[in-house]
């Protein structure tokens, strides 16, 4: 039953949405879609109304005159509101993505690598001769170990980058 009375009430719908936004600066889709909440709303209450289409004739021009309303409320911004360079949580979010495939990365790596470059990323910021010490290793052989490192974690993110740049 309610499949047919949306099926019914579309194009109407439709129609009344168009006559109607345009008058009132609304989208005629944004408009549909309030008409189709209330709709919803109102079978989950009280059931399905009795006239139908007149309901949401009345409908329609309720939700026109609660938009011109909220328009008329709203005040635009004399400039436009400052962004402070602080990520937003988009940013944020792929930031940690980031980190996570990079951690990930790294604990996959072979031998001393995933030490050596847990290391490295640490956030105390220690000097070679820390993480020398902390490794039990010479301090001239960090560096060319560090190479060896980065290389094998370059060819094991390579993979991942390319399948995840190829989707967009």
């Amino acid at each position: 039953m309610t499949h047919d009375l949306l099926v019914t009430l579309r194009p109407l719908l439709t129609a009344e949405a168009s006559a109607e936004a345009h008058a009132s600066g609304t989208d005629p889709g944004d408009l549909e879609q309030e008409v189709w909440l209330r709709l919803l709303e109102r079978l989950d209450s009280a059931g399905p109304p009795v006239d139908p289409q007149g309901w949401l004739r009345r409908t329609v021009r309720s939700e026109v005159r609660r938009s011109r309303r909220t328009t008329r409320l709203e005040r635009p911004y004399d400039t436009e509101p400052t962004d402070h360079g602080a990520p937003g949580p988009e940013q944020l979010a792929l930031a940690a993505a980031r980190r996570r495939t990079l951690r990930d990365a790294v604990r996959r790596l072979p031998g001393r690598c995933p030490r050596l470059l847990e290391a490295l990323l640490s956030p105390k910021d220690l000097t070679y001769r820390e993480i020398a010490g902390e490794l039990g290793m010479s301090q001239g052989s960090l560096g060319p170990e560090r190479s060896r490192c980065l290389g094998c974690l370059r060819r094991l993110l390579t993979p991942e980058v390319a399948a995840r740049g190829g989707r967009g």
